[in-house]
């Protein structure tokens, strides 16, 4: 599938920066919306559907750090970076938060464009489908018909990428999952997502239900992955 009648949404402190990559991105037949920080992307978001975002991370009001967990915690559009730092804590840091990418300035308008361009192939691929009989696990329920999860009855809203993972760790209790084995049941093989992003959405994941009491979802096998844990209530 090509990238034709894709928007993405621009976000740096600087219009020139802005411009650029804006006539790059139409150039390659992409629509494009901008914004000059994290606040007024985040309200556009509200008011327009994008398929991706271009973030800057150091910008005034609100960086985009801050902007990437925002956008992480609401769903999965994804997000490509830009900074002006070539330092490995800043590429870490993106990538834990869920980054599909990430670019240090100066850069090459044509080079953002190709990364783009990839970004929007990988996620245009059409998923395995996930079956959708209901799954009960300990306290933990999921409604594959709905894409509802609940722990003893409490509804916990998740992102489609983390019903996903947690509907195929709780599909095999007795399983241990490595990180690549559950991008391939997730999104297929030979789909680009690193480690750090599933350890991402698995955090994610543990903070949610841990705030209701299931501090025991999810449980780390060291050197392995990830298995679903007893899911009785309390620490893990």
């Amino acid at each position: 599938m090509g990238i034709m009648q894709r928007t993405v949404l621009v976000v740096d402190d600087d219009p020139h920066i802005r411009d650029l990559l804006v006539f790059a991105l139409q150039k390659a037949g992409l629509a494009t919306r901008q914004a000059a920080d994290g606040e007024a992307a985040l309200v556009d978001l509200q008011a327009h559907p994008s398929d991706l975002v271009i973030l800057d991370i150091n910008m005034p009001r609100m960086d985009g750090i801050e902007t990437c967990r925002r956008i992480r915690a609401e769903g999965d559009l994804p997000v490509l970076f830009l900074s002006s730092r070539d330092e490995e804590i800043d590429r870490i840091l993106g990538i834990e938060l869920g980054a599909d990418d990430y670019v240090t300035k100066p850069f090459s308008p044509r080079e953002v464009v190709a990364r783009v361009a990839a970004i929007l192939r990988r996620v245009s691929r059409t998923p395995p489908p996930l079956p959708t009989n209901a799954v009960a696990h300990g306290r933990l329920t999921l409604d594959g018909e709905g894409w509802r999860a609940a722990w003893n009855g409490t509804e916990v809203s998740l992102t489609v990428t983390e019903f996903a993972i947690l509907r195929v760790l709780a599909e095999a209790p007795r399983m241990v999952f490595s990180r690549d084995a559950i991008i391939d049941r997730v999104h297929g093989p030979g789909f680009a997502m690193t480690d750090r992003t599933i350890d991402s959405h698995v955090r994610n994941l543990r903070a949610k239900f841990d705030a209701i009491g299931g501090g025991d979802l999810i449980e780390t096998r060291a050197g392995i992955g990830y298995q679903i844990g007893p899911c009785a209530g309390g620490a893990a």
